[in-house]
């Protein structure tokens, strides 16, 4: 219904904002994922979902999910079209893992990770990789993509490594490792230099 919302953040906590938009105040629930990346903004745009919400103390409600990038919320909608995952389950796992980190589990069939957000049990998060891996794949939805925001550092990194000699698999793998462990854009430099201690 609405692909993204832009505006003036009115109102922000790690659960939910409220966007001014043309006069309008729109609360949307967001991840503490998305949060970490908006916190500081005074105007942001979020990419959004919108949901249909029964409940017995409101027969029916509307509920609209805000993603800051992307890639979170289509990972949110891969999410919430396995079975007995619902949306509060897809915000609270996007709010204890990073979108790359739910995604590379998936992919390597790694239930441990999945099974370190609160109420996803054993059953839940296999079934979430039985669902999932395949249709991943098959999109092939890049890792790259995942963690666009290293996307031109990552890329400059590994064509420095590649002129300096070494393999292109094994330089990306080890960029790859160490752009996965950090919340933050590191600087092309640092990034060679870290990969040259591994390679």
């Amino acid at each position: 219904m609405y692909e993204y919302i832009e505006g003036k953040l009115i109102e922000k906590n790690p659960a939910f904002v409220v966007i001014d938009c043309h006069g309008i105040g729109y609360l949307i629930n967001i991840s503490l994922n998305s949060y970490s990346k908006i916190k500081d903004r005074a105007d942001t745009r979020l990419f959004t979902h919108f949901a249909i919400k029964n409940e017995a103390t409101t027969p029916v409600g509307f509920v609209l999910f805000g993603f800051a990038e992307v890639q979170e919320r289509y990972l949110f909608r891969q999410l919430i079209s396995v079975s007995g995952i619902g949306n509060s389950t897809a915000m609270l796992m996007l709010s204890s893992l990073t979108p790359d980190k739910i995604y590379r589990a998936i992919i390597e069939n790694n239930t441990a990770i999945l099974q370190s957000v609160k109420g996803i049990g054993a059953k839940s998060a296999q079934r979430i990789i039985i669902d999932l891996k395949d249709k991943l794949e098959k999109e092939k939805l890049p890792h790259e993509i995942l963690i666009g925001k290293y996307n031109t550092n990552k890329m400059e990194a590994l064509s420095g490594l590649i002129v300096l000699g070494f393999n292109k698999v094994a330089a990306e793998k080890a960029l790859n490792r160490i752009i996965e462990n950090q919340d933050r854009e590191l600087a092309v430099e640092i990034l060679i230099k870290e990969a040259l201690k591994i390679l």
